[in-house]
């Protein structure tokens, strides 16, 4: 429900015209819809290759994140907040709940934790490998040490 609340929050800012953050918002909505169709597209033709059964995916994105696509997912909630906020419109703040809930959502309760313990099973210390040299969640690359 709150998803949905945050959702039509943003659709019904009285904002009379279009403005930046409105842009902003709908080009991270498409960065998070293309990034996840993305990730999910390069995890489905990694799979697709008979090779690769026993394999975690490393390739595109998922080099970067062991869950790009749930990063993907996240930034395009993130979008609702930039056009519902506005100094004129208090109600918009309530959308910043929906990234918080999703993001809490999705890396402590039913996204990562689920899917890297099957991983961990299924995979094992390959798995493990992965965790140590991927972030988990932002796509970014991990930072290491010099030493």
């Amino acid at each position: 429900m709150l998803l949905a609340v945050s959702v039509a929050l943003a659709a019904h800012n009285p904002r009379p015209e279009l403005g930046f953050a409105d842009l902003i918002g709908a080009l991270m909505l498409l960065a998070g819809l293309i990034g996840e169709a993305l990730s999910d597209a390069q995890l489905r033709k990694f799979r697709s290759d008979p090779a690769n059964r026993l394999r975690v995916c490393e390739t595109g994105l998922w080099k970067w994140s062991r869950h790009p696509n749930y990063f993907f997912e996240w930034l395009c909630w993130l979008a609702y907040p930039l056009i519902a906020i506005d100094a004129s419109y208090p109600a918009g703040w309530i959308t910043l709940l929906a990234p918080a809930c999703m993001y809490w959502v999705l890396v402590h309760v039913s996204g990562v934790p689920p899917l890297e313990q099957h991983m961990l099973r299924s995979r094992g210390q390959q798995f493990r490998d992965v965790q140590a040299r991927t972030r988990a969640f932002l796509p970014f690359p991990k930072l290491t040490s010099g030493r």
